[in-house]
């Protein structure tokens, strides 16, 4: 027998509508806040920044391939990773679907990570993705767009992401729970220990190239990148939501088969 509540048709009905009207003020308020990101001020980008390009050498104004909107996936692929965050993997499996979508509407999307590009595109060919994929290896691009960090910011708790500053990280050794803890088991997926691995970090930012002058207008972190993973609009209309038990995020190509 299910442990789940049950009723009757107009039991449920009742109960629909009534969630409807939250669900509806969400939509607004959803629609609230987007009117108020794109009215964030703009600020002017002066600094030059050169990325690797599957194209070749490019500068940020060249990443919006003639487009006045550029979006940004900050991808957590660092120089000495072997593999892709997996959590950042499942983000980026829509992305193929989305990019024709988003060009129409006069916008580019890209991923970017410092990784080298050699790196970047055996994943991509791994992952069966097409997607604009950038390296900022040896650029201050992810610094600058509090993306990445030093040993010495992760020590001396140095780190501000996400718009707060985080305690100093020490390390501890090996537990039983480190199957339950994501950094420990996505930095051993990613082919890196947990302080090098935590030292990037996941964003999402928004740039715009108006009359010849490039300007920063937004950028979200953490469970601000939330509605950006496909998977959870459909889980969280899931009879039982997104049913998160220990670490269950994988990349595509490491499901069992069933």
């Amino acid at each position: 027998m299910t442990k789940h509540i049950t009723g009757t048709r107009k039991e449920w009905l009742a109960a629909r509508l009534e969630l409807l009207e939250a669900e509806k003020e969400l939509t607004r308020r959803s629609d609230e806040l987007a009117r108020r990101r794109q009215e964030l001020p703009w600020v002017r980008i002066d600094k030059e920044y050169r990325f690797e390009t599957d194209e070749g050498s490019a500068s940020l104004p060249d990443l919006f391939r003639g487009r006045s909107q550029l979006l940004v996936y900050h991808f957590m692929f660092g120089p000495d990773y072997t593999a892709g965050c997996p959590a950042c993997s499942a983000i980026a499996d829509g992305f193929n679907g989305f990019v024709v979508h988003l060009a129409h509407h006069d916008v580019t999307l890209s991923a970017v990570s410092r990784a080298p590009l050699a790196k970047l595109q055996a994943y991509k060919r791994r992952m069966g993705w097409t997607f604009p994929w950038a390296s900022s290896f040896g650029s201050d691009f992810n610094v600058d767009f509090n993306v990445r960090f030093t040993e010495e910011q992760q020590r001396e708790g140095g780190i501000e992401y996400n718009y707060e500053r985080e305690p100093a990280w020490t390390p501890r050794a090996p537990s039983p729970d480190d199957a339950d803890d994501g950094a420990v088991v996505f930095a051993a997926m990613s082919g890196t220990d947990v302080a090098t691995y935590t030292r990037e970090r996941p964003g999402m930012s928004a740039f715009v190239l108006e009359d010849g002058v490039l300007y920063h207008a937004y950028s979200t972190y953490a469970r601000g990148l939330d509605g950006l993973w496909g998977m959870y609009q459909w889980l969280d209309r899931a009879p039982q939501g997104r049913n998160e038990t220990g670490v269950w995020w994988r990349r595509h190509d490491e499901y069992d088969k069933r």
